[in-house]
């Protein structure tokens, strides 16, 4: 998306400033270097990170995780869908609980005393809920991150104002909430587990912005529990998501992929952009989709385990700081970072620390270990992770704390 439509851009991590106090022998060039790839520190900087209006992404199939159904079904007030009679059926009663997003932005110097919004941005939401006098809207964080007004469209032609609920940078969800006058109808959430490649899907959002909101698409789900690497203010991060056919543009991010019955079994997020390839479009799968947004409701963001390093991929540190690592050490990352005041501060994993293990499983990059902290741990579990310093192995136990406690 350009300005006028949706910024395709990928965020990096903010530079830590000199979290390598190196030998003198070591070139000033280097220290810059090795603090520019550290990415991010892990835990509550990755859940208020920012993937920024990234509707197309480079990624790579890296294998696959699994989804995770909710234990309970999601309880909606109603459903806009019921028995359809043909596919125009089921998308004229799914597209009034489809809506565009605007995310504006101010301009100009932050210094001066008036500065203009401007819209830096549009996607597309769901209204999945309507309680009280709200009414509630899953989106792709991407899309309203760094808002400081966000917009939204409804099928009648009605615009308000949102009010930001809660968002997650890993999982590229957030959770808006407009006035329940607006919302016409909500959309059911589908089980996204009973998907098999071939089932027909329909794509509703806004494509390269407004002009086209509304705009209806169809095709197949050609993969289920397809991994792929995006990247995130935090570094990169292995999403599980549905693979289909149905063109997703720039600015359909956030939108509906609904079966055939117009439940709603993908929150539309990713495509691929590459010369000659065309149908290779993504969505968050709705079972891993309900207990996020669920969790964003009640707590403006999604608990996650939270050590408080920065790390950097060994592919990417110069040699001079892995001179003394032993030659069998082949994988592993290094800790780029410290916030000194966190579990790891505190119990003395330091910067240029190579990670090669945590409780005994080998850890060969960062997104690895990411997965494995917030697939395998919990807060409160002790992890136990095997360094090298220098030449030196050593286990350090660390307990693992909550980014919550970092950011209220």
């Amino acid at each position: 998306m350009d300005n006028e439509l949706e910024t395709v851009q990928e965020t990096k991590v903010e530079t830590v400033q000199e979290i390598v106090k190196a030998p003198k022998k070591k070139s000033a060039s280097a220290k810059r270097l090795l603090s520019t790839i550290g990415a991010g520190v892990i835990g509550s900087v990755l859940t208020l990170g920012v993937v920024a209006n990234t509707d197309i992404l480079q990624a790579s199939p890296q294998g696959t995780i699994p989804v995770t159904a909710p234990s309970t079904p999601y309880n909606v007030q109603q459903t806009t869908v019921k028995n359809p009679a043909s596919l125009a059926d089921m998308v004229e009663q799914a597209s009034s609980a489809i809506v565009g997003i605007v995310n504006y932005k101010s301009s100009g110097n932050r210094f001066a005393q008036n500065t203009e919004a401007v819209k830096s941005g549009t996607g597309s939401g769901v209204i999945y809920k309507i309680e009280g006098d709200k009414a509630y809207i899953v989106t792709n964080n991407h899309v309203i991150d760094g808002g400081e007004k966000l917009e939204i469209s409804l099928e009648s032609g009605d615009k308000t104002t949102a009010e930001l609920v809660g968002k997650d940078a890993l999982s590229d969800l957030a959770v808006l909430t407009i006035d329940a006058k607006y919302a016409k109808s909500v959309l059911e959430f589908g089980n996204s587990d009973q998907l098999r490649a071939g089932d027909a899907v329909v794509a509703i959002g806004n494509p390269l912005g407004l002009d086209f909101s509304g705009t209806v698409t169809q095709g197949i789900v050609s993969a289920v529990n397809r991994a792929i690497n995006v990247h995130t203010s935090a570094g990169e991060w292995e999403m599980n998501v549905i693979q289909t056919d149905a063109a997703i543009n720039p600015g359909n991010s956030g939108g509906a992929l609904l079966n055939s019955a117009g439940q709603v079994i993908g929150i539309n997020s990713l495509k691929i952009s590459e010369s000659g390839v065309e149908g290779l479009g993504f969505a968050i799968p709705s079972n891993e989709v309900i207990p996020l947004i669920e969790e964003m409701t009640l707590h403006g963001q999604v608990e996650r385990p939270y050590i408080g390093i920065g790390l950097a991929d060994l592919a990417q540190v110069p040699p001079m700081y892995l001179q003394h690592l032993p030659q069998e050490v082949k994988g592993g990352v290094m800790v780029a970072s410290v916030d000194p005041l966190s579990a790891a501060g505190k119990t003395g994993l330091a910067v240029e620390d190579v990670i090669t293990a945590i409780n005994g499983t080998d850890i060969t990059s960062p997104t690895e270990l990411r997965k494995f902290l917030y697939s395998q741990l919990k807060v409160g579990d002790t992890a136990t992770f095997t360094v090298y310093r220098g030449a030196q192995l050593k286990t350090i136990d660390v307990t693992l704390t909550s980014n919550k406690t970092t950011t209220e």
